[in-house]
């Protein structure tokens, strides 16, 4: 079938029918990712281009300072809403003008706990309700537009359980309403945890270039971006032009951001100002985290594009817009070319290292080295003095992207195949320190077959190693390591995850699973 003995230019190379079976799905598949990875390229040029588009004061101020109300929408957060009602309870605005509703859906023991917290800072004269619904009807969406409906400002800022917001963070904010054609502020989140384990600190590289990159490419260059769900402000106005909260996706958030957008409003996003948030300290809450981020704009896509499409927008907007929702379905293209890889590797082999150089090369430089300048850029402009250091975690951040595609490919497919699911929350664990003991070990879940998955995929790809080992071919070895660690770390660290706290403690899992809430008044 394979018609050469020699590798190099003397040899000749004769094209079969296998070899075109293999290598055209494949090369289709580098094709797409690379033009993914070609975005990645043009958000740091755009971001370079346009970066003095931006000043941190508002061009104009209110003479009077208009009403607020603050949503705080929590599912089963005990362990968490005592740090957030105290936070917001602490800012610094005119008590008069404020109003605090916490959107409490909760199931468990955060009923009592929420209530409790409410009275009490009810008691000292601070202007906040609580708002309990016997069921979840839309999930995040329905409790948000249930307290909109009972809402008495005129602008409304969103927190998560999870977040932390500084008390001058509404006056931050507030001014840049003064312009009447802004609908939403979104401001940069930060992270409480960050130095609490690799993975936290993978995270936070993770975030911090959305926030850097993404956000800031696309606000300074006058393209749509999204309200992130969290640490944000929006004029009530603007939510109503834009159809309301909707629930028919599991990102309403970026559903919302297009549908106000497209209505009209400006968004404007605060890089400087800051919101701290705990990040997922397991492996699992990670992943289901991120499915439900890819599931929901893979959902928003298949909504939105469409009015997109037919919008008055400019062109470029549009294919920003495909670019942005359409992302994740780098997940799927990921696991066709693993089926594909150790295939097409045997094909190539024979071809020659000039055809690879000619052509492998770029398409993994498009498709692949995009990734390292994407996230050193970022960590650059935020960290000048200590972004180097991101080269050491480079590497265990590309294997942790390659060990997603498992679970992230069943979200993405659940979308195009219109499956619904249930809004699944992240765990919040309330730690912050290295070796702190997590609190709420009975909100840990599992993933049944998944890790399992991720598991066979690292030895697949071990066996690919071997195979470039044994003919030689060491310039295909280390992308491929980045494959073996990243399945069997994800697939290890789900498999495992708690494993350790009780080996350490030397409590079986159902005592560390049960403990109590926080008394009221903590």
């Amino acid at each position: 079938m394979l018609q050469t003995t020699d590798r190099t230019f003397k040899g000749l190379y004769h094209w079969n029918y296998f070899d075109l079976a293999m290598l055209l799905p494949y090369f289709a598949v580098m094709i797409g990712l690379s033009v993914y990875g070609v975005h990645r390229y043009t958000m740091v040029y755009n971001y370079y281009k346009n970066r003095k588009n931006y000043s941190p004061d508002p061009p104009r101020h209110f003479d009077v300072l208009p009403r607020v109300t603050i949503q705080l929408p929590m599912f089963n957060e005990q362990f968490v809403i005592d740090r957030l009602i105290e936070a917001v309870c602490a800012m610094d605005y005119p008590s008069d003008k404020l109003e605090i509703q916490v959107l409490d859906d909760s199931t468990d023991e955060t009923q009592a706990v929420a209530q409790g917290l409410v009275d009490r800072y009810a008691a000292l004269g601070h202007p906040i309700v609580y708002i309990h619904r016997t069921n979840r009807y839309g999930y995040k969406a329905g409790a948000l537009d249930a307290g909109l409906k009972v809402a008495k400002g005129e602008f409304v800022a969103i927190f998560d359980a999870d977040f932390v917001p500084p008390p001058d963070w509404i006056m931050k904010v507030i001014h840049h309403f003064a312009e009447p054609e802004i609908g939403m502020v979104q401001t940069r989140w930060t992270h409480l945890n960050r130095d609490y384990s690799m993975l936290t600190r993978i995270e936070a590289i993770l975030l911090d270039a959305h926030f850097v990159m993404e956000q800031g490419a696309r606000s300074r260059s006058g393209e749509f971006f999204n309200f992130n769900g969290t640490a944000g402000m929006w004029r009530v106005k603007a939510i109503a032009d834009g159809g309301g909260w909707q629930h028919d996706t599991l990102t309403e958030d970026t559903d919302l951001s297009y549908r106000s957008q497209m209505a009209g409003w400006k968004f404007k996003y605060l890089p400087d100002v800051e919101c701290p948030a705990e990040l997922p300290i397991e492996m699992t809450a990670f992943k289901t985290q991120q499915a439900r981020w890819a599931k929901g704009l893979i959902q928003t896509s298949i909504k939105i594009l469409p009015l997109v499409f037919h919008s008055n927008i400019s062109r470029r907007n549009k294919w920003e817009a495909v670019q942005h929702l359409t992302a994740n379905l780098s997940y799927p293209l990921m696991i066709i070319m693993t089926a594909f890889l150790i295939p097409a590797m045997v094909c190539r082999f024979y071809q020659g290292w000039f055809q690879m150089l000619l052509i492998d090369f770029p398409l993994f430089t498009a498709s692949t080295f995009s990734i390292a300048v994407f996230y050193l850029a970022s960590q650059r402009i935020l960290y000048p003095k200590s972004w180097k250091k991101t080269f050491y975690y480079l590497p265990f951040l590309m294997a942790l992207g390659i060990g997603l595609t498992v679970t992230n490919t069943k979200a993405v497919m659940e979308a195009l195949f219109g499956i619904k699911s249930a809004f699944v929350r992240t765990p919040k664990f309330r730690v912050a320190k290295k070796g702190e003991k997590s609190q709420a070990a009975k909100y840990r879940k599992r993933l049944v077959l998944a890790p399992w998955i991720e598991m066979f995929l690292g030895f697949y790809f071990f066996v690919a190693i071997l195979y470039t080992f044994s003919n030689h071919n060491y310039f295909t070895a280390p992308f491929l390591i980045l494959f073996v660690i990243g399945y069997w770390y994800t697939g290890l660290m789900s498999l495992l995850q708690g494993r350790f706290e009780r080996w350490r403690t030397g409590k079986p899992e159902s005592q560390d699973a049960s403990p109590k809430p926080f008394p009221v008044g903590v």
